[in-house]
């Protein structure tokens, strides 16, 4: 596993997000209480939440190649075990912490827990196929 794999990865990761969004993107703009105009579009659109999201999928994917190398996680079936292990209890877990202390709806923890937990599944899978 090399930096190439991490962004590769990384890139899954942050593609999958994109088709995850858009496909619930009503319920997560209700969930989030997005303010949107007349057509339903979001009203405060910039790319900073993007380059975010890119740098944040590089720091997930690195951390968690250093942590298959460490333990010796190198197949896909045991990246897509350990994947998905990492979004559903590390990663969720604090989203639903932090959801909770805002008050947000539940909704949007699942929408939230989803995706991280289907990205690192993505994310671990790549990982170990390169």
């Amino acid at each position: 596993m090399t930096i190439v794999n991490i962004l590769v990865a990384a890139a899954g990761g942050f593609a999958f997000g994109a088709l995850w969004y858009m496909l619930l993107s009503k319920h997560w703009i209700k969930a989030a209480n997005i303010a949107c105009d007349e057509t339903g579009r979001p009203l405060n659109q910039s790319v900073k939440p993007f380059i975010l999201s890119a740098i944040a999928m590089i720091i997930v994917a690195g951390m968690m190649r250093h942590v298959f190398v460490m333990a010796e996680i190198s197949t896909l079936g045991a990246g897509l075990v350990s994947g998905p292990g990492v979004g559903l209890f590390f990663i969720s877990p604090w989203i639903m912490i932090n959801n909770a202390y805002g008050d947000r709806p539940v909704s949007l923890t699942l929408i939230d827990g989803g995706y991280a937990t289907f990205g690192c599944a993505i994310i671990g899978a790549l990982l170990c196929i390169f």
